[in-house]
């Protein structure tokens, strides 16, 4: 990827209004529902051509406060291209994400992402299809979590990224994240333990 030093993105509610008026310009609802990698439903169905169906929950994993303004926010920071996503509609709203990933420096219009190069951020508004959102507790259960293809959709916000900025002002490393376990893990063994 090229230096990108002279880059100034723009706040996130300028950006966000850019957003709507490209799903406005697709025929998509500016209503938006915001979602983070937790609430991807991968469901095995042997009738698609990559084997999956793709769908969404609230229910199971709730949307923090602010998720869109803070997964910006946090995204900004890096030297690599945001990306405002939709996966498809709901109940008459966008559900959509925020990417953020080098690997989407190389896509433009035939792959379907509007770029914008003076803010290294690109808009993909997708087919608009109706997208399932999934209630059903064993449904959700036997999701497809591993051993399924790489998709742009996993470069998405993880929302134990947005607790541990809250909890800690930054995010964790592995190590931080073992210790954190095994500290809880510890506390619960000594409470039990008495």
């Amino acid at each position: 990827m090229s230096s990108n030093t002279n880059i100034e993105r723009p706040y996130f509610f300028e950006a966000l209004d850019a957003w709507k008026t490209t799903l406005s310009e697709h025929g998509l609802p500016g209503d938006i529902l915001w979602i983070l990698d937790e609430n991807l439903v991968f469901e095995r169905d042997p009738s698609r051509p990559n084997g999956l169906r793709l769908g969404f929950q609230t229910r199971f994993t709730a949307t923090p406060p602010e998720l869109a303004e803070r997964t910006y926010a946090f995204f900004s920071d890096f030297e690599a291209r945001i990306v405002f996503y939709c996966l498809g509609r709901s109940e008459g709203r966008s559900v959509c994400m925020i990417l953020c990933d080098p690997v989407f420096e190389s896509r433009d219009a035939e792959d379907g992402f509007i770029r914008k190069d003076e803010w290294l951020i690109s808009f993909h508004p997708g087919p608009g299809q109706e997208i399932e959102e999934i209630d059903d507790e064993p449904r959700w259960r036997n999701r497809v979590i591993r051993g399924r293809p790489l998709t742009d959709l996993d470069f998405c916000m993880p929302v134990n990224v947005l607790r541990e900025l809250d909890a800690h002002g930054r995010p964790l490393n592995p190590d931080e994240r073992f210790g954190v376990r095994m500290l809880d893990a510890y506390q619960r063994w000594t409470k039990g333990g008495r």
